[in-house]
């Protein structure tokens, strides 16, 4: 198990808009997380979101993520839980409009996220990381794997180059697995990494089970931790492996983990805006967990 590890960060300095090395303080840091989309106000519909609160509660695959829930969840129940930990209304009459996610929430789970990759720095221990939104995500997951690395974690790439069928919209696809920076992705087969194709979006976990099943064939180490999104962060919770990402405010799942006790960590926000806008969670979360470079 990784260890604790207290709450100190790096940075001191938090009266002014950044410190002096160029880190968002936390006010800044709701600031742009409200004017940029991340929180507050979000591009995610209320209905979207009620829909998938309905899936998960029928247990569709495409909302588990991987996950199998210890309870049956109810509607009312897993509305109030994402009340509780994303910031969007309890009320199910409220069903139209944006969605919001409270941006307080979001910081606090960043300062949570950041403690437990600085525990994981500390014990330089292997990490697994993955996304299945690698056009808006890649960066913040990339620069996350490079600090880990120059920490002395080893940043794992297990199963590089095999396939995986992953049912879709369209039926099933086969992709392959990749590794961009130390990020794990899935791609068309014969697409080569660009700028133009930097990998397919998926929220299945077959990708993370492809990658944990050939760590245990010897493949490299079973990883310490998984930092991913979708299912690469439900599938490693349910596997009992410790698991930490962002989740949006249509995806239940991961909360529902953290609630069941398979999930370390979630950080509500919007997974679709600009990949840019990103980065100074990024600055945000290294600083406090002391890896800035």
């Amino acid at each position: 198990m990784l260890p604790t590890r207290p709450s100190v960060p790096c940075s001191t300095d938090l009266s002014d808009f950044t410190n002096p090395t160029g880190t968002p303080t936390p006010a800044s840091l709701r600031s742009h997380l409200i004017r940029s989309g991340l929180a507050g106000v979000v591009s995610t519909t209320r209905e979207r979101s009620l829909n998938r609160y309905r899936m998960f509660v029928a247990g569709d695959p495409r909302a588990l993520l991987g996950l199998e829930p210890e309870r049956g969840w109810r509607l009312g129940d897993l509305l109030h839980l994402m009340a509780r930990k994303c910031g969007v209304s309890a009320d199910p009459a409220h069903a139209s409009g944006q969605d919001v996610i409270d941006p307080d929430r979001t910081i606090v789970a960043l300062g949570a996220f950041a403690d437990r990759l600085a525990a994981v720095a500390e014990a330089g221990a292997p990490v697994l990381v993955g996304t299945g939104h690698p056009h808006r995500l890649l960066d913040f997951y990339a620069s996350l794997a490079a600090a880990l690395s120059a920490a002395g974690c080893p940043v794992l790439s297990p199963a590089q180059g095999r396939s995986v069928d992953i049912t879709t919209r369209f039926g099933v696809r086969t992709y392959n697995l990749d590794y961009v920076r130390g990020v794990a992705l899935v791609r068309e087969p014969g697409a080569r990494g660009c700028g133009s194709e930097p990998g397919v979006h998926t929220h299945s976990p077959l990708p993370l089970r492809l990658a944990l099943g050939a760590a245990m064939d010897g493949d490299g180490p079973l990883p310490a931790m998984v930092i991913g999104d979708h299912g690469w962060l439900c599938g490693a919770g349910q596997l009992g492996i410790e698991a930490i990402g962002p989740a949006d405010a249509d995806d239940p799942a991961p909360f529902v983990g953290q609630a069941e006790g398979r999930v370390s960590v979630v950080v509500p926000l919007d997974d679709t805006v600009r990949s840019d806008y990103y980065r100074p969670l990024t600055r945000y979360v290294l600083n406090r967990a002391c890896l800035s470079q």
